[in-house]
């Protein structure tokens, strides 16, 4: 899934500077039950000589909208890719998830380059 992410160059290398993304359309399913999970991915980053490229991290996103994986998975899936992809200064990603039985959850995940 994480091949039709796509980059283009950073038009600002020099700076540091930050892109926040927010994709208030996240779907999933829970692999315990087989129902549909919705919720917000919130990527914000610092890029260093790519940027993440909006039409491909769509695609890559909707590929999750039948498969089965736990909030925390996906997560941290979506930063290992997305930081394989770009190689940020910094990213941090949220997944903050809609209410299920009563109970919500929001996970987040960070990178940090040393």
């Amino acid at each position: 899934m994480s091949s039709v992410l796509e980059t283009f160059p950073n038009p600002r290398p020099e700076r540091d500077y930050e892109i926040q993304i927010r994709c208030p359309e996240f779907t999933s399913v829970c692999p315990k039950t087989g129902q549909p999970d919705f919720g917000e991915i919130a990527i914000t980053y610092t890029p260093d000589q790519h940027c993440i490229e909006l039409k491909s991290l769509k695609y890559y996103l909707q590929g999750y909208r039948n498969q089965g994986i736990f909030y925390e998975a996906v997560t941290n899936r979506i930063l290992d890719d997305l930081v394989a992809c770009c190689q940020p200064r910094r990213m941090r990603l949220t997944g903050a998830f809609s209410a299920r039985g009563g109970i919500t959850t929001t996970v987040v995940a960070e990178y940090a380059r040393k």
